[in-house]
């Protein structure tokens, strides 16, 4: 009896699949599990499109591979500076404390050490991302609401 379990071959809910893959590529993410008693569904998708800018290449056509990198090189250097704050987390950053209300900060704010620049919810919660240091914020390098990953830059503060 025993071998007639090794031998069934194991029953796949392809719509679970199916939506736990739409759900990677809604949210921008990169890998998802579910489990539920035995059963255990992992999803996974590659890095490198995931950290490439996703609304360039969502709206490319199949040639997408060829502008891929003029594509990407140009936000890069705009959004790579040396001293921007950069995400601790993977998550969603928020502009303001709540929807509606005014930006913790704007570009040519002055802010000091300490100040919170902006919000990223993580696993429902809120953490702050707060200026280590002072000075005036020269660019907001993120949109509000917009999905975050580890490391990303976030705020440049001259």
């Amino acid at each position: 009896m025993a071998d007639q379990k090794e031998q069934q071959p194991m029953r796949v809910d392809t719509a679970l699949v199916k939506e736990l893959a739409e759900l990677l590529s809604a949210n921008e993410l990169t890998e998802i599990e579910v489990e539920d008693g035995d059963r255990k569904i992992k999803v996974k998708r590659e890095g490198a499109p995931v950290m490439a800018y996703a609304p360039a290449s969502a709206h490319a056509a199949p040639s997408a591979l060829a502008a891929a990198p003029v594509a990407s090189a140009e936000p890069a250097a705009v959004a790579a500076p040396i001293d921007a704050i950069k995400s601790p987390m993977v998550g969603t950053a928020y502009l303001s404390p709540e929807p509606g209300a005014k930006p913790f900060v704007a570009p040519g704010q002055s802010v000091k050490a300490g100040d919170t620049l902006l919000i990223i919810e993580a696993m429902k919660v809120m953490n702050p991302i707060t200026a280590p240091k002072g000075g005036k914020v020269a660019q907001i390098l993120i949109g509000d609401a917009q999905p975050v990953e580890f490391d990303q830059p976030l705020v440049v503060i001259e």
